[in-house]
């Protein structure tokens, strides 16, 4: 199901600095607060990968080890939005970053298949 929102795409250089967010603007933010959410990313042939996932309160985050010390995730449930800071970016963070969302009260996990709603995806561009 399509009820996700990303943005903040782009293209940045080799040790460069993006940001993206998510966001669910046609839910509650009690409704948003339920549900695990996570980041996943897939680059031109190569299959979805997860990258990053962060549970309803906030308190629980896990990451890919390749993006560890790297890429940061947060979220403001009053702002129904989920949050990706991505530093030192390399040529290989090259993908279109989705956002996916669990059904609510559901764990988090780093399957895709697990994951209930999502977004159409955003460029990231990694290049010199």
């Amino acid at each position: 199901q399509v009820e996700l929102v990303e943005s903040g795409g782009g293209s940045v250089h080799p040790g460069g600095s993006l940001n993206v967010s998510c966001g669910a603007p046609t839910w509650s933010y009690i409704r948003y607060s339920r549900n695990c959410l996570g980041w996943f990313r897939q680059a031109p042939g190569k299959e979805r990968e997860w990258i990053s996932f962060i549970n309803g309160g906030g308190g629980v985050t896990d990451y890919v080890e390749s993006v560890k010390g790297r890429f940061t995730v947060s979220r403001d449930n009053a702002k129904n939005t989920m949050y990706l800071e991505m530093n030192s970016l390399k040529s290989e963070d090259t993908a279109t970053y989705y956002c996916a969302a669990t059904g609510q009260y559901r764990p988090c996990t780093t399957r895709s298949s697990d994951y209930t709603y999502w977004g159409r995806g955003t460029q990231v561009t990694v290049s010199s």
